[in-house]
């Protein structure tokens, strides 16, 4: 299965593999965070960044102005996706290890409710009211839906094979899956909890992120070492670009001008043009 090599990646590298970039603040994880840092998410403004630590199961709370950990908190096996609710009230951590999700009160940095999804959960995003959160079951080839009011799974949505991230479009109506064994993105009615497209991706397909104006999805292939741009309306590649070795999550800039891919081999986060889709080496690294 491709999370078994998953898994075999973070170890072996050490080194950061996703990040989350809102409101201007690019948080990326890195090998000196924590002992295996897995992903990102942070609060409005980048006051606290919540980064989990695979391999010792851990939640670290990182103040952003002192690049300080105030808090480590106990989490479920290898946990994986983090995201942090509108009100910035709880932060949602999926627990590959445990199939679960951990809910953590931000006030007393304490796991509040611990909420059993599909096998070997990855990637979370939140809805845009924060009403409801995505959860990749990796394992399940389904996306289960949690109903934030009540920390109650209400939908399981079939995808594809090794679905890995989850993404919002901007507007609300969509959730887009990329789905790492089956080369696919699964494209989620938000309104039915079914799922309505199944778009062409590239080779182990592992993040996913979509333009603010919803036209465009940008998906990291991990095994290609590229990003495929993928048009949203049509479901056709417009556009396929080669990043370092390792390519493994993408996020947006608020603007939509950039995509910043996470690149495991070199080490490194490049950036591409969402407007001339320049190759990223030499347009801007930050190491």
């Amino acid at each position: 299965m491709y999370h078994q090599h998953r898994k075999a990646l973070r170890p072996a590298l050490g080194a950061g593999i996703g990040f989350l970039l809102t409101s201007g603040l690019l948080a990326a994880c890195g090998s000196g965070l924590a002992s295996g840092p897995a992903e990102t998410a942070h609060t409005a403004a980048g006051r606290r960044v919540y980064v989990t630590n695979q391999l010792d199961d851990t939640l670290s709370v990182i103040n952003s102005h002192t690049n300080r950990v105030t808090a480590t908190v106990p989490a479920g096996a290898a946990p994986e996706g983090v995201a942090v609710t509108p009100d910035h009230k709880h932060v949602y951590i999926a627990d590959n290890g445990s199939a679960r999700v951990s809910v953590l009160d931000t006030r007393t940095n304490k796991v509040v409710a611990t909420v059993p999804v599909g096998k070997n959960p990855s990637g979370v995003a939140l809805s845009r009211d924060g009403r409801y959160l995505y959860v990749a079951d990796g394992g399940s080839n389904k996306v289960s839906v949690l109903d934030t009011r009540t920390n109650r799974v209400t939908a399981t949505i079939p995808v594809g094979t090794s679905p890995v991230s989850v993404a919002v479009s901007r507007d609300g109506t969509a959730v887009y899956v990329a789905n790492a064994g089956s080369r696919s993105l699964s494209v989620i009615d938000t309104r039915t909890h079914r799922t309505v497209r199944v778009l062409p991706a590239g080779r182990t397909p592992v993040g996913v992120a979509v333009t603010p104006d919803g036209r465009s999805a940008y998906v990291a292939n991990e095994v290609t070492a590229s990003v495929s741009v993928i048009a949203t309306r049509t479901g056709t590649i417009t556009a396929t670009v080669p990043v370092g070795e390792g390519s493994f999550d993408v996020a947006l800039g608020p603007d939509g001008r950039s995509a910043y891919v996470a690149v495991l081999g070199p080490g490194n986060v490049s950036a591409i043009s969402t407007r001339t889709h320049d190759s990223p080496y030499g347009v801007a690294v930050a190491p």
